[in-house]
């Protein structure tokens, strides 16, 4: 087992004590939040006709993960720890950004909450891979929720994504 990881749990311990106290316990599951999130996506079209991708990886980490309010307790390895709100509607209004990063990335995107402090939008696309879109740029948080939830926390810094 990995020195950093509690027996109980797939998050380092830090991770797991901040989840833990916003309400996350493993097998955490809320299917009708989620599926209400979807059909609020699916229904909204932006005035320029844009509309939200809704996808079953997204389903999945709102399922999990959805409604938390999660503030790290510790100081981030090479940036701040980001505090959250795990809430896709926070990319409500950003359906024709997200569908931008998409095509570029060759995916579909969708939204999964948002960095409270900066407004960053928290981003998942169908292979389950985890972006954080803010003023500065789009970056890479990780290949699954599990590893952008760890960079968050623990103030990983993320990879930008480049049109290189």
């Amino acid at each position: 087992m990995h020195p950093d990881r509690t027996p109980t749990t797939r998050f380092p311990a830090p991770v797991d004590t901040a989840l833990r106290t916003a309400g996350w316990h493993p097998g955490r599951r809320n299917i009708e939040q989620a599926e209400i999130w979807a059909d609020t996506l699916r229904a909204h079209t932006s005035p320029g006709g844009h509309q939200h991708d809704v996808f079953p990886a997204a389903v999945e980490a709102w399922a999990e993960f959805g409604t938390l309010h999660i503030t790290p307790t510790g100081p981030g390895r090479r940036i701040a720890p980001a505090t959250l709100h795990l809430d896709p509607l926070h990319g409500l209004h950003m359906a024709r950004t997200l569908g931008d990063l998409g095509r570029a990335l060759n995916t579909e995107i969708s939204p999964i909450g948002a960095e409270t402090d900066t407004q960053a939008l928290l981003a998942i696309d169908t292979q389950g891979r985890v972006y954080t879109l803010d003023h500065t740029g789009d970056w890479y948080l990780g290949p699954d929720i599990d590893h952008a939830l760890t960079a968050l926390v623990t103030g990983t810094e993320p990879a930008r994504l480049t049109t290189a």
